[in-house]
């Protein structure tokens, strides 16, 4: 298996290993914030949040839609700290209708994967789901092995290489 077969079969599980993304906003003046959030995924690679309309990170996809996710391997597990195994997408977010069959689908994910807490986030108002769809992203497993995703299920990796493209 060459490095690149190697980094899809990596690619295609490394995201099953998390039960919480870092997620990156932006407000309306600019001012980033980083946070993080549970979350569940489905096959297209959508990763859906549940988070609180309290939260920075909520008030800010609220007025920009477009957010940064990044799921990093724990740094006890690395074996070069400056070379961590990390995947990254840029997401556009879109608010779940409350009480949809879709919604409830969601839910019922997120009651699978984290318990009881879900029924108490289910009677908060101010809990909301979020879909982030992945409009283009990055998979890094070491040094010189960095891919930026593509394929219309985000399932083809293609080597970053430091060729100017002409």
């Amino acid at each position: 298996m060459n490095q690149l077969e190697k980094a899809q079969a990596e690619y295609k599980t490394f995201l099953s290993g998390f039960a919480s993304v870092i997620i990156s906003t932006v407000n309306s003046q600019g001012i980033p914030n980083a946070s993080y959030a549970p979350f569940v995924s489905d096959d297209s690679k959508n990763i859906y949040i549940y988070v609180s309309g309290l939260s920075t990170h909520t008030k800010n996809i609220d007025v920009n839609p477009r957010v940064s996710v990044l799921l990093i391997e724990d740094e006890s597990l690395s074996k070069q700290i400056f070379a961590r195994r990390r995947l990254n997408f840029d997401c556009t977010a879109t608010l779940m209708e409350r009480e949809t069959e879709e919604w409830q689908q969601i839910v019922d994910q997120f009651q699978e994967r984290f318990g009881d807490i879900i029924e108490v986030l289910r009677g908060l108002a101010d809990f909301r789901i979020f879909r982030l769809t992945p409009d283009e992203g990055r998979f890094v497993v070491g040094f010189g092995a960095a891919y930026n995703i593509s394929g219309d299920n985000l399932d083809q990796l293609v080597q970053i290489t430091g060729e100017a493209k002409g």
